[in-house]
């Protein structure tokens, strides 16, 4: 199979904005190494940090980022290594003082020992800094710039493995939440079939206590427990309930872009759940059972609102 053909039946995957990943890039002495993390965030809001004076790598490296990330809070730290040698300094009048405590601990010890310039540079303090200064020549720049091009695009990619297998593990999590409150839905539908009958026994023992026993027209009774059980339908809202946990699921089977268009469906499912309880009044056992399951609904949309925070 051609690779075109195996690309064009792979199965659509979400991504996490959740990720961490470092790389390193070399050529013609240049060296650059680049770590990005990322976490959840509404909007892409991007922290570049480089070495100063490399200002004029930024734009370049921002556009790489904003090509394969799309939303989070995404931190890139640009390290750069010189392509040749760099001032080194040295802090002269620290050496002074290591060389006089070194006299002075020689002659208390009367150890005869010669100084070794290199162990005195290994000394803590000694070397104040590497002096990294930006190429002076176009093709310098240039070069440094495909170095750090390069390095930037291997930790993405890296970064996207990252949040590839975050993005499997988080939509397993959402399809199992899906079941339930499809089974939920289910439950809640059988139990609403029960509730005219109910309403019909509470509207005739509340007759009795107030006519104090008089006959009671079964015909009336029956009408006006029908219009107390079409005043708590929920059928509707049940019937688009499902419909938004289909679209949610189908959305999970695509690509792109998806946490805001699951957390819009969420919202509208947190309303009809919010309906549900709101049209399901009375003390009867039917409708205490069915407020027990709207809530438990509630509950797995709170939970799926949480998970899906961190979806790009």
């Amino acid at each position: 199979m051609s690779e075109k053909a195996t690309a064009s039946t792979r199965r659509p995957e979400c991504l996490s904005m959740t990720g961490y990943a470092q790389a390193r890039a070399e050529q013609d002495g240049w060296a650059a190494r680049i770590s990005v993390k990322s976490v959840n965030h509404r909007f892409l809001d991007l922290k570049l940090r480089m070495p100063e004076g490399f200002d004029l790598y930024e734009l370049r490296l921002r556009q790489i980022v904003r090509e394969r990330i799309h939303r989070g809070h995404v931190e890139v730290t640009v390290g750069v290594e010189p392509g040749k040698a760099a001032p080194v300094r040295v802090n002269k009048d620290l050496v002074q003082s290591y060389l006089k405590a070194a006299e002075a601990l020689r002659q208390e010890t009367r150890a005869a020992t010669d100084m070794d310039v290199v162990a005195l540079l290994r000394l803590p303090g000694v070397i104040t800094g590497v002096t990294i200064v930006v190429p002076d020549t176009e093709a310098e720049q240039e070069t440094l710039g495909r170095v750090l091009d390069a390095g930037l695009r291997e930790a993405l990619l890296k970064l996207d493995d990252m949040r590839r297998a975050e993005g499997k593990h988080l939509v397993e999590e959402l399809r199992d939440r899906l079941a339930r409150i499809g089974g939920h839905v289910d439950q809640v539908r059988g139990l609403a079939a029960t509730l005219r009958p109910a309403f019909a026994r509470r509207l005739e023992t509340r007759l009795k206590e107030l006519l104090g026993g008089v006959g009671i027209d079964p015909a009336r009774l029956a009408q006006e427990a029908a219009l107390l059980a079409e005043r708590s339908d929920i059928s509707e809202e049940l019937d688009r309930l499902r419909s938004h946990l289909q679209q949610f699921a189908k959305l999970l089977d695509g690509a792109g872009e998806l946490g805001k268009k699951l957390d819009f469906l969420l919202q509208e499912m947190h309303r009809e759940a919010n309906t549900m309880l709101s049209k399901t009044p009375g003390v009867e056992s039917e409708a205490l059972a069915i407020t027990g399951v709207a809530l438990e609904i509630k509950s797995e949309i709170e939970k799926l609102r949480e998970q899906v925070q961190n979806i790009e």
